[in-house]
């Protein structure tokens, strides 16, 4: 398997977090976990249709398909025939390119996205990063820059505040943020905190700076280390020790 992730163009950085290519190159099938990172992708594939997952979804060959924010790990398989274009969208991002009604329909599912809105497969194929560039700066618009502004909060903290301080600092009411949150990224507030203070747990284990799992613990915000262990295997599906 390979796989390369290519930067979009920095007026598109502030929406787009990455294109990236996932070929099977011909190699045996092989397992790959994805961990929720409250991002929502547009997935072309070009390859051979791929295998169901654990919820049945699989992906036909020459179709692109709308990925929705994921509230925990999902397992997909990559044959040797794979060849997959995506696009990953910073949380609210995808509102700077497309309007839907609420992107809480697609929390933990995937839809076949319209080819009249999608980008052209064999073009993103041929060169990537920049055709993808001038695909997405043609339909940049304004987006949600109130809620852009909150999601920059939240990372700058990792994930380590609250509901209501949230609500506070971007001038909205609880009921506010919680509508706001569900149209653009599919979760509740405090899901995406849950989220993102998760993968800055994490990040630590794999630095491995940190001497304990109660200092990674304490550190991510948690009561201690059985309440991260818990946090892990619902996001992940597997002990801390695994990751």
């Amino acid at each position: 398997m390979a796989y390369t992730e290519y930067h979009p163009h920095p007026a598109l950085a502030p929406y787009i977090d990455a294109y990236w290519k996932m070929t099977g190159d011909n190699m045996p099938l092989a397992a790959q976990t994805i961990l929720p990172d409250g991002c929502v992708d547009i997935i072309m594939n070009l390859g051979d249709d791929e295998l169901p997952d654990a919820d049945g979804f699989f992906m036909k060959n020459e179709r692109s398909y709308l990925v929705g924010t994921m509230s925990h790990a999902i397992e997909t398989t990559v044959t040797p025939g794979s060849l997959l274009i995506g696009v990953r969208f910073r949380p609210a991002g995808f509102a700077a390119f497309y309007r839907y009604d609420s992107l809480h329909e697609f929390t933990d599912r995937a839809a076949e996205f319209d080819p009249a809105l999608a980008p052209d497969l064999r073009t993103a194929e041929m060169a990537p990063k920049s055709y993808l560039d001038q695909f997405f700066l043609r339909r940049l618009q304004d987006g949600n820059r109130l809620l852009t502004s909150v999601i920059t909060e939240i990372e700058s903290k990792n994930g380590l505040i609250d509901v209501t301080t949230l609500a506070q600092n971007s001038c909205m009411t609880m009921r506010q943020l919680q509508r706001t949150f569900k149209q653009h990224i599919g979760l509740s507030p405090k899901e995406f905190l849950n989220i993102m203070r998760f993968r800055y747990a994490v990040q630590l284990i794999k630095k491995g700076e940190k001497q304990s799992l109660l200092d990674i613990a304490l550190e991510a915000g948690y009561y201690d280390h059985a309440h991260l262990s818990n946090e892990i295997r619902r996001y992940a599906g597997i002990a801390p020790s695994l990751i």
